[in-house]
């Protein structure tokens, strides 16, 4: 597990089904940079239990990212076909269709890989014969990646532990109100809050109004 937050997030270039019925070769979130946040997030495999609430969940609140100017992106080892699939199936039947935002595939593993996600890692015995050990799909990571294409905030969930959405959505409001302000966001803060000046002061005098 690697720590990627205050680095570049690690590029690739896949294919992702976009608006629930396109395919998009060569899909990159380079094409985000300077322009919006990008709250990219890994869940295990597409057809399963856990994974479908989440993704209808971040449906659900699409339009709370798209109005902080977010770009939401999800991605899992399975095919561009499964996704593609997976979409195009109604809710009542296990699906998830109505998903508009990109699903990309990363059947290679490479990207969960990359991004420190992936619940096992390959290994060569001395016969020089490969095996993956462990769960060949990706742990629940979520990265919120900035303007400039930095990691900035980083959460990985095992597999049975599903994310909250608002949680997400707070991170995207405590970062943008850092970058317009330049004010520190406290435990549990949300958007209208108090927040603190980056200073002894700022936080003496924040500390003593609570």
């Amino acid at each position: 597990m690697c720590t990627l937050v205050g680095k570049k997030a690690p590029s690739f270039k896949a294919t992702a089904v976009v608006n629930g019925n396109d395919f998009v070769n060569e899909f990159s979130l380079e094409q985000f940079i300077g322009n919006k946040y990008v709250v990219f997030f890994f869940y295990p495999l597409d057809f399963t239990f856990v994974c479908p609430t989440e993704i209808l969940a971040f449906q659900e609140k699409l339009a709370e990212f798209e109005k902080r100017n977010v770009a939401v992106v999800g991605c899992s080892v399975d095919s561009e076909f499964s996704h593609w699939a997976w979409l195009n199936t109604e809710k009542n039947n296990g699906g998830i269709k109505g998903v508009k935002f990109p699903l990309v595939a990363d059947l290679t593993k490479t990207i969960a890989e990359n991004y420190g996600v992936l619940a096992g890692e390959y290994q060569v015995n001395e016969e020089g014969e490969s095996s993956f050990v462990g769960a060949p799909v990706a742990y629940r990571g979520l990265f919120l990646i900035d303007k400039k294409g930095n990691v900035r905030h980083q959460l990985v969930n095992d597999l049975p532990l599903g994310r909250s959405v608002d949680e997400a959505l707070r991170m995207v409001d405590a970062l943008a109100h850092f970058e317009e302000f330049g004010e520190v966001c406290p435990a549990n803060w949300k958007e209208g809050d108090e927040a603190m000046k980056a200073s002894a002061e700022g936080v003496a005098s924040y500390l003593s109004k609570h």
